[in-house]
């Protein structure tokens, strides 16, 4: 997995790209963390270039989401594939998440 991180305006994206596993969920748990830290409040995951999440990396979005919402921030997701919508479903975690079609639709949210 990689993943880049920049700037939209006021908000913090973040691109993952591969699979979200247990072998590499905590690089992308730290630089939440650390963007948190610094008075980031508005973060958002963009899924396009990711095929796969497993449990760890389903674990590390909970818990980002949070910490995020603790501190007063907010936490959307966008782009997910089929696979990884109906994984959301199935876990009911789409009701925890905000979670919108395109990066725009998800920028436009906060």
């Amino acid at each position: 997995m990689g993943f880049e991180v920049h700037r939209q305006g006021d908000i913090t994206v973040l691109d993952v790209e591969g699979q979200l596993i247990v072998g590499n969920r905590q690089e992308l748990k730290q630089k939440v963390l650390e963007e948190l830290n610094d008075g980031e409040r508005k973060f958002l995951i963009d899924f396009d270039r990711t095929g796969y999440i497993d449990s760890s990396g389903l674990g590390v979005l909970v818990s980002l989401s949070k910490k995020i919402r603790e501190q007063g921030g907010e936490l959307r997701l966008a782009n997910l594939n089929e696979d990884l919508r109906t994984l959301f479903e199935l876990t009911k975690l789409d009701t925890l998440f905000q979670i919108s079609s395109s990066r725009d639709e998800a920028l436009a949210s906060f």
